[in-house]
């Protein structure tokens, strides 16, 4: 079975011009470079010099305002009756076409959209195919969908970022699963990406609300990092689950940023051989010199309080052992390694019991079970193996007193009832609206009463959490 399809099942099964006489400036639409905007005729000049002509907002604006948690922003795409068609037939196949989008009255074209996800994307919105390799026709109004601003120019960028995602949240009744487990991992000081709601509307048909997650990219690191120049890998653990150091070439597969250079992987690679050579009590040294000690504690209290169990730590074994949903960037400057969370959208599902299916892990933070064996686990028997037996992972359960004061600051800090509470109520009144009128526009769309229930229900396993982490 295909390493891709077993990890994205599991997630899944279980979010001018003027006229020539005239003597005044007019206003109309026309286009400057490849955007259509409302703007005066330059030719037209005042007291002999020429009208200064300001640059649309989306070149000159910043990803903040993209980002704004204040702002639930509206999106809109036109795609031609053929394109559409085409990505239409088949979503799985994730195949870029090109078409327009246009924000705040401002429209840029051409850009490439395409559907986005895996099997857990698919599951229920594809016409045929199979539960390991859906394909077929779209059967579900929503689907996560991708527009890649660079479509011709790998420079261009709208609002400071060259990509847009938008995240269906099929699985999610709360529809605050990717945004509020971002949220807290930011409060606590991670890396990990900005997520708020939007709404997308696409050839004038409003199509439902969406979360609307950063991009993990050399905007990202740059925007995070004081050195943006080092390398990004996605989902290739430091470390096999034999404890065998990678090969040079696995971590080359791995990058998203420098492909196109000659880069070095020295970095990871050293900290791979470091970490399978080391004596164990050699471990947290090595683990201080590579890391900041302080921040990946961080990111693990936070990652064990919401049940993040499609992560890192869920190590799934069919073809061997592997984990995913993760990113690393390695820092020039520091000479540091930084762990990214990445599809937060089956968090925060297993915090009470095991509802998911085929998520849950078994242990508790730094348990282990059946002597770092894979072993079945779960309502389907689904083999994992124990988090802890990775050299890596075991070393990080040893910072205790760390985790101890680092957890009490979390629950009195951001993950408070009273700060969880108030920023989950400010969202709900942002999307109440655009929920509400996806319901009475489409009948797949979620109800109004399931999703403010799903809201309750994430309240009380919230406050679960804070009582039993």
């Amino acid at each position: 079975m295909r390493r891709e399809y077993v990890f994205v099942l599991l997630a899944v099964l279980a979010s001018g011009c003027v006229a020539a006489d005239s003597s005044s400036p007019t206003t109309s639409e026309k286009v400057v470079g490849e955007v259509e905007i409302g703007e005066e005729d330059p030719t037209v000049t005042t007291v002999g010099a020429p009208v200064e002509i300001p640059s649309p907002n989306w070149q000159s604006g910043l990803s903040d305002y993209l980002y704004d948690q204040e702002l639930l922003h509206t999106f809109e795409l036109t795609i031609s009756d053929a394109a559409f068609a085409e990505i239409n037939d088949d979503p799985s196949e994730e195949e870029y076409v090109e078409g327009s989008l246009t924000f705040e009255g401002e429209t840029i074209s051409p850009v490439g959209i395409r559907y986005k996800g895996s099997i857990g994307a698919w599951v229920g919105c594809l016409a045929g195919g199979s539960l390991f390799e859906p394909d077929g026709a779209k059967t579900c109004t929503k689907l996560s969908m991708k527009v890649k601003i660079n479509w011709e120019d790998s420079s261009r960028t709208f609002w400071g970022v060259k990509k847009l995602q938008f995240h269906s949240m099929n699985l999610d009744p709360t529809q605050m699963h990717e945004r509020l487990g971002y949220w807290l991992f930011r409060k606590m000081g991670v890396p990990a990406p900005r997520a708020t709601h939007a709404r997308l509307v696409i050839n004038g048909n409003y199509v439902g609300l969406y979360s609307f997650v950063e991009q993990i990219d050399g905007r990202f690191v740059d925007r995070q990092f004081d050195d943006g120049d080092g390398n990004l890998y996605k989902e290739v653990w430091p470390l096999n689950h034999q404890g065998s150091a990678r090969k040079r070439s696995e971590f080359r597969d791995a990058l998203k940023t420098n492909e196109e250079d000659e880069v070095t992987v020295d970095y990871i690679l050293a900290f791979s051989e470091e970490l399978a050579a080391a004596e164990k009590n050699e471990l947290p040294e090595i683990v201080a010199k590579w890391m900041d000690v302080e921040e990946i504690i961080r990111w693990a209290v936070v990652d064990r309080a919401i049940r993040n169990d499609d992560g890192p730590l869920h190590w799934y074994c069919f073809d061997g052992c592997n984990n995913h949903n993760f990113y690393w960037y390695e820092e020039p400057a520091m000479g540091r390694l930084h762990l990214i969370p990445w599809d937060l959208d089956s968090a925060f599902a297993n915090i009470v019991s095991d509802a998911n299916p085929v998520t849950p892990i078994a242990d508790k933070w730094g348990e282990i079970t059946n002597d770092c064996r894979p072993f079945p686990y779960g309502q389907w028997n689904i083999p994992q193996w124990s988090a802890t037996c990775d050299r890596l992972i075991g070393t990080w359960t040893t910072f205790v007193d760390e985790s101890e004061a680092i957890r009490a600051a979390f629950l009195e800090g951001p993950f408070s009832a009273e700060s969880t509470g108030a920023i989950l109520k400010q969202w709900a009144g942002q999307i109440h609206d655009a929920t509400s009128e996806a319901a009475a526009t489409h009948q797949d769309a979620l109800e109004l009463e399931k999703w403010k229930a799903a809201l309750s229900k994430l309240g009380s396993s919230l406050d679960f959490a804070r009582a039993n982490g």
